[in-house]
Parts: C-alpha cells; sequence; structure tokens
C-alpha cells in the first residue's frame, strides 16, 4: 500500500471516529427540565416524547408546584431549562441569577385569581386567612390587588402554601381564601367565589405571564438543543392558536394535558382560555422578548422592592431576556 492511500485510509478513519464521538457526545447530552402542572400547549409534546426526538438529549423531567422552587432548583445546578412566572423570574433576575428567558407561554388572565368562601367585598379580607404561594405570580397579583382597592397586606393574614397544600387546606377550612392557579383555582371555584382574576390585575398595571428560561452556562455549551426546545414549543403554540376548537374535552391533546396536570380532562379547554399564548412571530416582537418582557420584568422588580420581597432591583433587565432563540427557530422555517 503506497503512503498516499495509506494516508487516505488513516484520514477516513480519523473522520469516522471524529463522527461516532460527536454523536455520541450528541446522545449523552442530559437535559433537566423542571415544569410546572399548568394547563398550556406544550404539554402536549411533553406526553409525547417530542421534545427528546427534536433535541437528541436524554429528558429528565422533574415536577415543580411553584416557580420560586424552580429558580432554586437551577440556581443550585439541577435544573437547565425550567418554568416559571414572571415574579419569581423577576426575583431571580434581580439576584443576578445566570438565566435567560427563551419563551414567553402565556399571558395570564382568567387561569390565576383570587377565590373566597365568604368575603363579598375587598374591604372583608381585612383579617383573614388568604394563602398563596410565596414569591409567584399569584403572590404578586395578590399584593398588586390588595394596594389598588387599599387593604393593607399587614391587615390580611396572608399564608405561603403551593398549590397542593391550598386545596386541602381549603376543603379543612384553614384558610378563608387564596390567590393561585389553575387547576387548583377551577377546585376552588367550585365552592367559593372570583373576587378578582389576573385579568383585572393587569388592568390595574400589573400583568403577570409565565416562562421557560434556561441557564445561560447550559444555553452557552448547548445552542443546538434549546433552539430545538424553542421549535418545539413554537410548534405546540401554533397547533393551538390555528385551531383551538379541536383542543375540545374529548380531544387527545386535553387527556394528555390531563394526565400531565391532574386537571379534569372535561375543563382543560375552558382552562386553556385562561391565557394569552403568544406565537412565535409574536415572541420576537417590542411587546414582549424584543422589548417589552425586560419592561415587565423591571416593574415588577421595582414593585416587588417597593413590598420589601427582594433587597435590590437592577437597573437593567435586558440580559435576561432574549429574543435570540425565537428568532433562530423563525429562520429555521424559512
Amino acid at each position: 500500500m503506497n503512503i498516499t492511500r495509506r494516508a487516505l485510509l488513516a484520514a477516513t478513519a480519523a473522520l469516522a471516529l471524529t463522527a461516532q464521538f460527536q454523536s455520541a457526545a450528541a446522545e449523552d447530552v442530559t437535559l433537566n427540565i423542571g415544569y410546572q402542572p399548568i394547563v398550556e400547549p406544550s404539554r402536549v409534546p411533553q406526553a409525547d416524547g417530542t421534545y427528546e426526538k427534536a433535541t437528541g438529549a436524554k429528558i429528565n423531567w422533574q415536577k415543580f408546584d411553584g416557580g420560586a422552587d424552580v429558580i432554586a432548583a437551577i440556581a443550585s445546578g439541577s435544573l437547565d431549562i425550567g418554568y416559571v412566572g414572571s415574579s419569581p423570574l423577576a426575583a431571580a433576575a434581580s439576584r443576578e441569577l445566570p438565566i435567560e428567558t427563551i419563551f414567553v407561554v402565556g399571558l395570564i388572565s382568567e387561569a390565576e385569581a383570587l377565590a373566597v368562601k365568604s368575603a363579598a367585598k375587598p374591604e372583608d379580607l381585612v383579617g383573614k386567612k388568604i394563602a398563596t404561594p410565596f414569591v409567584s405570580t399569584a403572590h404578586y397579583s395578590l399584593l398588586t390587588a390588595l394596594k389598588h382597592w387599599n387593604v393593607d397586606p399587614k391587615a390580611v393574614e396572608i399564608l405561603n402554601l403551593r398549590p397542593p397544600e391550598i386545596a386541602a387546606a381549603w376543603e379543612r377550612g384553614d384558610i378563608d381564601g387564596a390567590y393561585v392557579w389553575d387547576p387548583v383555582l377551577a377546585q376552588l371555584k367550585t365552592s367559593g367565589k372570583v373576587l378578582a382574576t389576573s385579568a383585572d390585575v393587569a388592568g390595574w398595571g400589573g400583568p403577570t405571564f409565565d416562562a421557560w428560561i434556561v441557564s445561560k452556562a447550559f444555553a452557552d455549551a448547548h445552542p443546538d438543543v434549546v433552539t430545538a426546545f424553542v421549535k418545539v414549543t413554537g410548534n405546540a403554540t401554533a397547533a393551538y392558536r390555528a385551531n383551538p376548537d379541536a383542543w375540545n374535552a374529548s380531544s387527545p391533546e386535553a387527556e394528555k394535558i390531563a394526565r400531565l396536570t391532574g386537571a379534569r380532562q372535561e375543563d382543560v379547554p375552558t382552562l386553556l382560555k385562561g391565557y394569552t399564548f403568544p406565537t412565535l412571530e409574536e415572541q420576537a416582537g417590542e411587546a414582549l422578548l424584543g422589548g417589552g418582557t425586560a419592561k415587565a420584568v423591571a416593574d415588577t422588580s421595582a414593585f416587588l422592592l417597593e413590598q420589601g420581597k427582594i433587597p435590590a432591583a437592577l437597573s437593567d433587565y435586558s440580559p435576561y431576556v432574549s429574543a435570540r432563540w425565537v428568532t433562530d427557530v423563525a429562520k429555521l422555517a424559512q
């Protein structure tokens, strides 16, 4: 065998070995995702295993009952991508946790609300036990509503309970009300009344939203995985937005969402309507990841600082919000 042929074979073998190594490396990527049992479109690809197929990663799905717990897990390094509300996101960014907002899942409307047992008007809340998960969008909305009503939060006994704990406390009669989200909210509404929704609070100057965030370290190391994750999420939103009536109570989509969230399947279509789900095109616009989301986080942080819930606020929250991922996905579709 001549030297040229031998060199060519050696180079070919080296390339094959490199490709094999890269393929194995891709398969070795473990993506730790913290989700919450919220009724929203991306539960469907989660149930179908679509995220695993698209990212090529081994995904470890972990369920959390509140955004504060998701933030703590990301801070500890045990999560790479997490589902959080705007209030815990603001608190995390104010602490300068190295994260990026990569997708605004939904603008919260009727999906979160203050449900009460006997209070007929806001001033009736004085002296009552009202539960909410602390540092959540619901907590932020409760404080915003009390401020709007000129009710001193110190005059209300506000208890820090997670959604499952709220449901149990409500049934036992341990609390008089709760600001919480679906599907627990739907349970409370069967025997209580709604005093205010997050749609009301948004009108009073306190809009809230849910989002997917990523650890910057993971995003830097695996940008293709993050882009694929955003693409799948965007596709799920697009499928729902294109034909929401198809996601009816007897649909496979409703069954999958109910299975992952604990919501009653027949309630899923109504619960989905409690959010406004932005499309990929809307995500990148000035109203959301192109500017509005960072402003909303800044406004939320200013309020949390005023309420003494965070020690300090930043002058600029844009480093914690990125339109890069949705823009990259849009390019792939062209």
